[in-house]
């Protein structure tokens, strides 16, 4: 399964006192990509939310590269490296879109809750479970 990567146009408000876009905004960026990342393998957000679940972030963290700016459009790949049923692991690769200069690259984990409680997709969302588990993995399962 091929999906696109999200794009994403930097913004004037994204940017700091050095007119470059300040750091807190690529997680901002990664969450993005996630959410279009999930509509694109058939788990739209809007839904998986109406159906109980919701997937907050357990860690994040990101490796600065080069600088954007604004009006710049960044191409942001995102690959799953892990998923265990009850935790996804995303690892997320941010390139000018016009260059192919790479920004930064992070990574992401995300466990899912129902109710406030940890489930898993297998037992509470089985379609889903195999919407994930049907997915390339890279990297190690955790």
């Amino acid at each position: 399964m091929n999906w696109e990567p999200y794009l994403h146009k930097a913004q004037y408000y994204e940017t700091d006192g050095m007119g470059i876009i300040h750091h807190s905004n690529y997680i901002r960026w990664f969450e993005e990509a996630r959410v279009d990342f999930l509509a694109q393998i058939g788990m739209p957000f809007e839904e998986v939310e109406a159906r109980g679940i919701v997937s907050p972030v357990l860690h994040v963290s990101c490796d600065y590269k080069t600088m954007a700016r604004f009006g710049e459009t960044v191409r942001i790949f995102v690959t799953v490296t892990g998923y265990t049923g009850a935790k996804l692991f995303l690892t997320y690769r941010v390139e000018d879109a016009e260059t192919g200069a790479l920004r930064c690259a992070g990574e992401s984990s995300h466990c899912f809750l129902s109710g406030g409680r940890p489930v898993s997709l297998r037992r509470a969302v089985p379609d889903y479970d195999a919407i994930l588990r049907g997915l390339p993995l890279v990297g190690k399962e955790d």
